[in-house]
């Protein structure tokens, strides 16, 4: 028996905006696919580059970040500061950060010095592993920030040993008066005068190349589904068409 195809107006319109939807979405999410994997790309460029022997103006901290930079200075360990829920390896705990006051200079940057496990048994008793006294040279990678959790209610005002859920730069230069820098420096290698217990494989930035191109495939999917319900639906065996 012959089959035909026939054409309804409303299944039509129907398909064309589903396809419509699913082909932009699936555009857009191939678009940050590629944004992010440029990102990945300028870090991978940047951590090949020599060091810098200074810690950047402010004005350019986005083309600063994740490069290599060795400093020298004092710690200000009186204001070292406590990120919670910070997990490492399975285990939950700290990032412990203290400012870092360049030689030679009025300025001042957080350096995240590494993670500390957290005691299970008193959540409030904070790590203290021995910070170095005197000129000490760091060897890092500057963050535009220390990263970013969830925050779960309103955030405590800083002081000096706090537990933070986040770091707010500026209100911890407030509260402490120290010029501080809007960048983060990670360190990236124990004090020269012996370890400090703290743990420093930092986790590389959370990009999520794949999940993009993951979700533009689902999205193209959805369109080419939509085309194929609205052909397959429309044919009809000549016999059973009703005029």
């Amino acid at each position: 028996m012959p089959i035909r195809f026939r054409l309804r107006w409303i299944p039509l319109c129907a398909t064309i905006t589903v396809a419509a939807a699913g082909i932009a979405l699936g555009q857009w999410q191939t678009h940050r696919a590629e944004e992010k994997l440029a990102i990945q790309q300028r870090i991978e460029a940047r951590a090949k580059e020599a060091p810098l022997q200074a810690l950047p103006p402010d004005s350019e901290a986005g083309a600063s970040e994740f490069r290599h930079v060795l400093l020298e200075g004092e710690f200000v360990p009186q204001w070292t500061v406590y990120l919670e829920n910070r997990p490492h390896d399975g285990a939950v705990g700290f990032h412990v950060l203290t400012p870092f006051k360049i030689a030679g200079s009025q300025r001042v940057v957080m350096v995240a010095r590494g993670w500390a496990p957290r005691d299970v048994a008193d959540r409030v008793r904070v790590p203290h592993p021995p910070t170095p006294a005197g000129l000490t040279r760091i060897d890092g990678v500057l963050r535009r920030d220390a990263g970013h959790v969830l925050q779960l209610g309103q955030a405590d005002a800083p002081r000096p040993g706090a537990i933070l859920q986040n770091l707010d730069i500026a209100a911890l230069a407030a509260a402490s008066g120290l010029p501080l820098s809007s960048l983060v420096v990670e360190q990236r290698a124990a004090p020269p005068d012996g370890d400090d217990g703290l743990a420093r494989d930092w986790p590389a930035p959370a990009l999520g190349i794949d999940r993009h191109r993951a979700y533009a495939l689902q999205w193209y999917a959805l369109a080419a589904m939509a085309l194929v319900f609205f052909l397959v639906t429309g044919l009809r065996r000549k016999g059973n068409d009703r005029q």
